[in-house]
């Protein structure tokens, strides 16, 4: 069955280029994982160059994660993930994608496939240092590096964090990858992608848990915590949404709060939470909740104006004009 699949896909690993101007020189550090607890994978990257996990990061359910990188073959990335998608073992896919590549030896490719199979390579003349380290359920990869000892960092920040959700065990290793000294050119852009292992035979529902791109600041991996701690709380509004839709009320205030609290000053999580306290009778800490918005924003005061007509806010005449007035 296995050769029939690399004889499907022969003509996809045409002669590989060197390096391709558009893919990009992304010597950079990189983890994938996969968390069988969960049932997640995910890659995570920092580099020095723009827009690095458009070119290095590559995960889908069902499939698998691929970090390409170095002197990077992107195509590594979609031909990998349609290889595991079909049948092939990460090591496989790996060892095919490198007999057809002639520029192997300047490439640095981390991947696994959804039975937590792991493949790394490092190749002979990536540039110093480089190297990886590949574990239970994980490899780390960096090239260009300022020290050595990066990607041991990386492997032992990502052991340490178990218990974490995957995407924070990721950034923990991008973190320490930094903290070691990182890209001996410096820091630019990251990424963090991560997904769920099986896929749902619907593509519209196999979007990704995470999905994080900084693509040009000057700490990206402490911009891509921040970006990370938003949809935290986010989630936690989704998950409030959810509760009032079922009637759940107490739990939707809990998750609102909850949200609330990491982001104290978002008027968007003030807002939904004060329209949540009316609907469920509040108006008094309603109002005052959305007095507050008010000053900050005159906006918000018209938008409650529109929600009843779409059914969003749901008061009497009395309240609903001391919620706007």
């Amino acid at each position: 069955m296995k050769q029939i699949i690399l004889l499907f896909l022969l003509p996809l690993l045409t002669k590989a280029q060197f390096f391709k101007k558009e893919d990009g020189l992304a010597h950079t550090f990189s983890i994938v994982a996969i968390d069988t607890a969960t049932g997640e994978m995910g890659v995570g990257v920092q580099s020095h160059w723009f827009s690095v996990g458009n070119v290095v990061a590559w995960a889908k359910s069902g499939a698998g994660v691929v970090a390409t990188q170095s002197f990077v073959n992107k195509s590594f990335g979609p031909k990998g993930l349609l290889m595991m998608e079909n049948g092939l073992s990460a090591v496989e896919t790996l060892n095919t994608l490198l007999t057809a590549d002639e520029g192997r030896e300047v490439r640095q490719v981390g991947m696994i496939d959804i039975y937590g199979n792991v493949a790394t390579h490092t190749g002979t003349n990536c540039v110093d240092y480089a190297g990886h380290i590949t574990g239970e359920n994980y490899s780390v990869q960096a090239n260009m590096m300022l020290n050595k000892t990066v990607p041991e960092a990386m492997s032992k920040a990502f052991e340490a964090s178990k218990g974490q959700s995957l995407a924070e065990r990721i950034l923990l290793a991008l973190q320490a990858a930094q903290n070691e000294g990182g890209d001996i050119r410096g820091k630019q852009s990251a990424a963090i992608r991560v997904v769920k292992v099986e896929s749902t035979g619907e593509p519209w529902n196999d979007d990704y848990i995470v999905d994080l791109r900084v693509d040009d600041h000057e700490n990206p991996i402490v911009e891509i915590a921040r970006l990370l701690n938003v949809q935290r709380a986010y989630e936690y509004m989704n998950a409030g949404d959810l509760y009032v839709e079922t009637g759940e009320m107490e739990n939707a205030m809990k998750a609102y709060n909850a949200a609330m609290q990491m982001f104290p000053d978002n008027l968007e999580m003030q807002y939904w939470t004060a329209i949540t306290l009316a609907n469920n009778g509040d108006i008094e800490k309603a109002d005052k909740m959305l007095k507050e918005v008010y000053q900050k924003d005159e906006n918000w005061r018209e938008l409650t104006k529109r929600l009843p007509k779409v059914n969003l806010l749901n008061v009497s005449d009395e309240a609903f004009n001391q919620l706007t007035k």
